[in-house]
């Protein structure tokens, strides 16, 4: 191999490394965030996203439900910031014929997570006693009065009085704060809470966008080919440079 053939395969190493370390280092287009109320449900002592939404969803008897406002987007999930188990919840609330005892955690966020910074009410929890074919929306509701709009939970017990899963074009840097636990203390018998009417509307979460994900591991994927084919190119000098001396 002569010493231009050398240089000119130098050349498209070099430039099959730039354009590997550039896939590898861009990344997917900022995603949006949204100030919505995000329903939870305990599982093996930890929160986790509800599949359906909360009309859908019958909780047995002995479960517990999570609500958590907040302001987040796809890549940053808010959970609850307190979790209580069932026993912990319903330990004072005995058991009712015909009736089924849902633990239910509401945690009002921050305020930077509110839309005018406004200090929210403070995370509570309580024992729901409803009928056995109540859904979550139902064990909601015996939290207060629910404000539903186009399917979505908008306001629980009055919080927030207004707004309905908007879009927030910029977080600050106390929403994108890590969040701190809060301090819920167990309900008393006089604390639980009897059945509600149903939300007239169902309810849901909005969707999550997984485009950022898969653009991400496009970008991997093209990434590890450049590098591999330029490993190629450098051994296949290697080994002709051997050859020719």
């Amino acid at each position: 191999m002569s010493l231009a053939q050398r240089a000119r395969i130098r050349v498209v190493i070099a430039v099959l490394l730039a354009a590997a370390c550039t896939a590898l280092s861009v990344g997917p287009a900022h995603a949006a965030a949204y100030r919505f109320w995000g329903f939870y449900q305990l599982t093996d002592g930890q929160w986790a996203f509800a599949q359906k939404g909360s009309d859908q969803i019958v909780p047995k008897d002995g479960s517990v439900d999570g609500w958590r406002f907040a302001v987040a987007d796809v890549n940053d999930v808010r959970l609850p910031r307190a979790t209580l188990t069932f026993d912990q919840i319903c330990a004072s609330t005995p058991a009712a014929t015909g009736q089924k005892r849902v633990g239910l955690v509401i945690d009002y966020g921050r305020p930077a997570d509110a839309a005018d910074g406004a200090t929210p009410p403070a995370a509570t929890a309580l024992c729901a006693v409803v009928a056995p074919d109540a859904t979550s929306t139902d064990v909601l509701a015996t939290a207060g009065d629910l404000r539903v709009e186009n399917g979505l939970v908008c306001g629980v017990a009055g919080y927030p009085a207004t707004g309905c899963g908007g879009e927030v074009k910029e977080l600050s840097a106390e929403a994108k704060a890590a969040d701190t636990p809060a301090q819920v203390s167990a309900p008393t018998a006089t604390q639980t809470a009897d059945a509600a009417e149903p939300a007239a509307a169902p309810v849901s979460a909005p969707a999550q966008d997984t485009s950022s994900g898969a653009s991400t591991a496009a970008y991997v994927i093209v990434g590890i080919a450049l590098l591999a084919l330029a490993a190629f190119l450098i051994a296949r000098s290697r080994a002709a440079g051997k050859r020719n001396d």
